[in-house]
């Protein structure tokens, strides 16, 4: 069972939420908070698996909180949900120790996903938060001129895992890459773990950046 906590200074928000949240048997909505400085104490007395984060609000802002909670709670998993899909949030969101980063629009499927999908220690994030993601980080790189050229693949993996990195490099969660590829959740994720330890990447973020410098196809 997921421990949810619902975090949004819009009521009609928070209820749009709870009524999504509560139908799913496997997720339980333990706690809404209004504001960042209730969303910390809710954290510390609810101990939440995930955190669904709004990042504009007054007093203490989503930032701020998520950063106090992942400082007092470093389990706790913190999904940024917002209305702005842009690098103003992105990035401090993230900085702040947010796992993931999701828009306000999301369809509601998505949303449940996402959430599953940060429990499981994934990273869900829109589509287009993570080609700048990934933009950017080929922009930056350390600078060199060899940095910004494409990357080979290590040598040792499968084809299978070359498949895998490869639709990671897409954003997809392990469910559709499983459905893509017809593998089991299981099997994907430990194509995941094996993509890691022998790439040395150590997120997922990182292996969808190798996967777009090295051209890695899904054949």
């Amino acid at each position: 069972m997921i421990r949810l906590l619902v975090v949004d200074d819009q009521q009609l928000v928070r209820m749009g939420l709870r009524m999504l949240f509560e139908q799913p048997p496997d997720i339980d909505l333990v706690g809404e908070a209004g504001d960042g400085a209730d969303a910390v104490r809710l954290a510390e007395r609810l101990a939440p698996d995930v955190v669904l984060m709004d990042l504009r609000m007054p007093g203490v802002d989503g930032i701020t909180a998520t950063r106090r909670i992942t400082a007092a709670r470093p389990a706790v998993r913190v999904v940024a949900l917002t209305t702005f899909d842009d690098d103003d949030h992105l990035y401090p969101a993230l900085a702040a120790g947010a796992c993931g980063f999701l828009v306000k629009d999301t369809p509601p499927a998505q949303l449940l996903d996402g959430v599953r999908r940060a429990a499981q220690g994934e990273a869900p994030f829109s589509k287009a938060a993570l080609d700048r993601l990934v933009t950017r980080a080929l922009r930056a790189d350390d600078g060199s001129p060899a940095a910004r050229e494409s990357a080979p693949l290590p040598a040792g993996l499968t084809p299978r895992e070359r498949e895998v990195l490869a639709l990671l490099g897409q954003g997809l969660s392990n469910k559709e890459i499983g459905d893509r590829l017809h593998l089991g959740l299981t099997t994907v994720k430990t194509h995941v773990a094996n993509l890691m330890a022998k790439t040395r990447c150590d997120n997922r973020i990182r292996l969808a950046l190798l996967a777009v410098r090295s051209g890695a196809t899904a054949g």
